[in-house]
């Protein structure tokens, strides 16, 4: 029997300060997750922090400002006097791997606190005390709704819409293959406690800034299809976040759109960051292929339909070693 999120909660239960973080570029779910977790433990007088390793998104922004979440970001570089000794617990949420943490693990070589994880991914390191993964969760929300629940602490309205927002972000909308009964019925409860569903649609599919539409429209036009049409792949350069006014979360979600090609199979988006550094490399899959098998031989990882990993190099380095590995993948696939 797994003890984990017994042992998770007592941990959080006798804590005094807990900092709470999530992976870098954090999405909706890693947002509504912390935000939600962040007011559970309010609910119990229990003082926590979110850290963010990037600046807060424009577009999941509501999941903080509108229930005032203590945090803060270090984007910009870490503060000269930050230490981990100030808390008792670290819980990072929705990632168990370093290579979504940059920077952090330095100040966690000597943190003797406990070390929590709370996660959904298959990808994992060994490194926390206790780690709550459960892979048959569609989002890490929904596991921060049981955590919620074991905690004691009553469903508020905020605690609901912010594990909405978590839920909907990880299953396109309730869409994906990864949504289970088990997901309909913790979404069921949400909006019992009062989601307004209509509303939480329309901050996360109808408003979007122009200079993200203009992003996404630059890596639509670099669409290629190889393998007998079985792959997709886009590429977005530096020139074209300095042309468009954009950022790299505004390329969130535009790998999805190839899949709507009858015979694509697999779909790729590399990234050439404005601030230089490594070639982000995003993975989506109908199913035919596992996207995180196939990005654990670059040192990637993540799920079997949505996976990533980073490439040192050149953009068209990187181009090359990832389409030549998944024409590969794909040769024996069919459409």
């Amino acid at each position: 029997m797994n003890s984990a999120p017994q042992e998770v909660v007592a941990q959080l239960l006798r804590s005094k300060r807990v900092l709470i973080t999530t992976h870098v570029r954090p999405d909706g779910d890693a947002l509504g997750s912390t935000a939600a977790l962040w007011l559970a433990l309010k609910a119990k007088g229990i003082s926590a922090r979110v850290l963010l390793l990037s600046h807060l998104p424009t577009k999941y922004a509501f999941a903080y400002k509108e229930v005032g979440v203590d945090s803060f970001d270090v984007e910009k570089g870490w503060p000269a006097d930050f230490s981990l000794s100030a808390y008792d617990t670290l819980c990072v949420v929705d990632t168990g791997t370093w290579s979504q943490l940059p920077g952090l693990k330095e100040h966690v070589a000597t943190f003797t606190g406990r070390k929590l994880v709370v996660d959904h991914h298959l990808t994992q390191e060994d490194w926390a005390d206790v780690k709550w993964v459960d892979t048959t969760a569609a989002a890490a929300g929904e596991i921060i709704e049981e955590l919620i629940e074991l905690l004691g602490v009553p469903l508020s309205a905020e605690m609901a819409k912010s594990l909405f927002l978590a839920i909907v972000s990880d299953t396109g909308w309730l869409q994906f293959s990864n949504t289970t009964p088990n997901t309909l019925r913790r979404v069921a409860r949400l909006v019992e406690v009062g989601v307004d569903t209509d509303s939480i649609y329309q901050l996360i599919y109808q408003n979007e800034r122009p200079e993200r539409i203009a992003l996404q429209t630059r890596a639509m036009q670099s669409l290629q299809l190889l393998a007998d049409g079985k792959l997709a792949v886009m590429k977005i350069h530096k020139q074209d976040f300095a042309d468009t006014h954009a950022g790299v979360p505004d390329t969130e979600a535009v790998i999805n759109q190839p899949l709507q090609i009858k015979t694509v199979q697999m779909s790729i988006v590399l990234t050439e960051p404005p601030e230089g550094g490594a070639i982000r490399v995003s993975l989506r899959s109908k199913g035919k292929i596992d996207v995180a098998a196939f990005a654990q031989q670059f040192g990637g990882g993540g799920h079997a339909r949505a996976a990533g990993c980073k490439l040192p190099g050149t953009l068209q380095a990187a181009y090359d070693q990832v389409t030549t590995a998944a024409v590969s993948a794909l040769s024996g696939v069919e459409a």
